[in-house]
């Protein structure tokens, strides 16, 4: 590996000597991750702040007798996106990572006791629809072909920045709007299609990936189930955090100065430009600051408020929010016989929907269920599995005291994988860790608890999203679920590759030429091929 990488190296050493330009992540999640590799291959001098003592941010790990959990995102989508950052580094994204592209992708539970699994085969998908209904399977791919066709138009839109309103009025934007349909939902676009609203509901639970519901979150994103169906859902070996971790150790092979366990105080700021930050070890200079924390949560905690003339402290207060998680890790002395990955509904999923969306906890919760170690044995001891459940609950704007609730939350949502198991898993559990939203705010930072960040409404998109070169500070620009593109690791990456580009055009960064977009091959083409 050290002589695959020793030209990068030495070409990136002469070009930083070249530029003399520092720059300066902060956060070591995806987003900052894929950013430090980008800058440092495009010629800058980067160091790289972690709060915590382990890369990865919401894609880290919890890792405890011999058990290992995702944090956060448990699957990974359009893996061509990170095969590009890599390659732009001078490595390969599948040497470093063993993805394992899952078919079934998953399976939805309904309460009546029928399911789907979902698999990217159209013929084996269609005769898992008719299980719901025989009238709306003869239309599944003929809706997935025009979600291909969406996702074509609009790839290009999620891959620039948007910093202003002209950017709105260009010409991908202007063709690809009829697609787009923007006085439309998921909810609705579906109701155009499907008659079944659990054929809906199958189409549509995606839109909880950004933390939204499907009757609010704005049509554009059917284009998740493309994604999903058209390129495939995959498994990395050892979970989700083994791809941060193999960024992490790419970009300390490339020279990214990476301080773990060492959390920034506030930014160091000179009239309205980021002059770099100060933690408790120091103060680091920088030419520009790349800030890849929770959005909401470091604006107000690490600027002060006078410093913000948009995005101030009452503002963000205003905003919307997505919904945040109820979690259990859980470690079972047993082989559990389950899917690797269940989605089981609510009997009543709109109500469901509304109650989170109304700040609360469901009465009657959707779960999500990984059962992955059925897939991958590393993550548990031999004969074990690492089950991780998760159930959309309404963020802190809701006022629920999690400290009160999360004890009979617990028990109703392990009495739900009872009638998914077929039995009680609670005398077989050995290790457990239980993460609430006032969790996700403490321990990882996230304002208001709200997983997802900021909400995907019309008037939170685009530019209307805090942009990718910060408008309130010079020498800052912004990467992560809370910019655009938005929330989930695909948008994520695409972010980073955005905010990379301006970033080393700005600093006048000797590869910065080099940081283009070669669009990924279409799932069309890739069948064709």
């Amino acid at each position: 590996m050290a002589n695959d990488t020793a030209p990068l190296d030495i070409t990136a050493a002469e070009a930083v000597a070249a530029s003399g330009r520092r720059v300066l992540v902060v956060g070591a999640g995806p987003g900052g991750l894929a950013t430090a590799m980008l800058l440092r291959a495009a010629g800058a001098e980067v160091t790289l702040l972690e709060k915590e003592d382990t890369p990865g941010g919401r894609t880290g790990a919890i890792r405890e007798d011999g058990y290992t959990f995702d944090i956060g995102p448990t699957f990974f989508l359009y893996p061509e996106i990170l095969r590009e950052i890599f390659s732009a580094c001078g490595r390969d994204f599948d040497e470093e990572v063993e993805l394992i592209r899952l078919d079934p992708m998953y399976r939805l539970q309904f309460d009546d006791g029928r399911k789907v699994d979902a698999t990217p085969d159209s013929e084996r998908l269609a005769a898992e629809i008719a299980r719901l209904s025989p009238k709306d399977a003869g239309k599944v791919a003929a809706y997935l072909e025009e979600n291909r066709a969406k996702f074509d138009a609009f790839r290009p839109i999620l891959q620039r920045p948007f910093l202003g309103p002209r950017d709105v009025m260009r010409g991908d934007m202007i063709r690809a709007l009829p697609k787009f349909r923007p006085w439309s939902t998921v909810d609705g676009e579906l109701h155009r299609w499907f008659e079944d609203p659990d054929v809906r509901v199958a189409f549509s639970f995606q839109s909880k990936y950004l933390g939204m519901s499907p009757f609010k979150c704005p049509s554009l994103f059917t284009i998740i189930a493309h994604v999903e169906y058209g390129f495939g859902v995959f498994h990395p070996k050892g979970g989700c955090n083994a791809i941060t971790a193999a960024m992490a150790r790419v970009a300390g092979e490339m020279g990214v100065d990476v301080r773990l366990g060492e959390p920034v105080e506030r930014l160091s700021m000179s009239g309205r430009r980021a002059t770099g930050a100060v933690t408790a070890k120091g103060t680091y200079e920088a030419d520009a600051v790349v800030m890849n924390a929770d959005f909401a949560h470091a604006m107000t905690t690490l600027v002060p408020d006078a410093k913000r003339r948009r995005w101030t402290d009452k503002r963000l207060a205003a905003k919307d929010y997505s919904c945040s998680t109820f979690m259990l890790y859980l470690g079972l002395e047993e082989k559990l016989d389950l899917q690797h990955h269940t989605i089981a509904f609510s009997s009543d999923y709109a109500r469901n929907v509304s109650e989170i969306d109304a700040g609360q906890a469901p009465d009657d919760p959707t779960i999500y269920i990984q059962n992955a170690s059925r897939t991958d044995p590393t993550l548990a001891p031999e004969g074990h599995s690492a089950l991780y459940i998760l159930a959309p609950v309404g963020n802190l704007t809701g006022g629920v005291d999690w400290d009160a609730l999360a004890p009979s939350f617990r028990e109703k949502i392990l009495d739900r994988v009872a009638k998914l198991a077929g039995r009680d898993i609670r005398p077989l559990i050995r290790y457990e860790k239980m993460f609430t939203p006032d969790d996700w705010r403490s321990k990882m930072a996230v304002y208001e608890g709200a997983t997802f960040n900021l909400a995907h409404n019309l008037g939170q998109m685009l530019h209307m999203r805090p942009r990718n070169r910060f408008e309130d500070i010079d020498g800052v620009y912004l990467t992560g679920g809370g910019t655009h593109p938005g929330s989930g690791l695909p948008t994520i990456f695409e972010s980073a590759r955005i905010a990379s580009r301006l970033c080393a055009e700005d600093l006048g960064l000797p590869g910065a030429g080099e940081l283009t977009t070669t669009l990924p091959k279409t799932s069309t083409q890739e069948a064709a091929e």
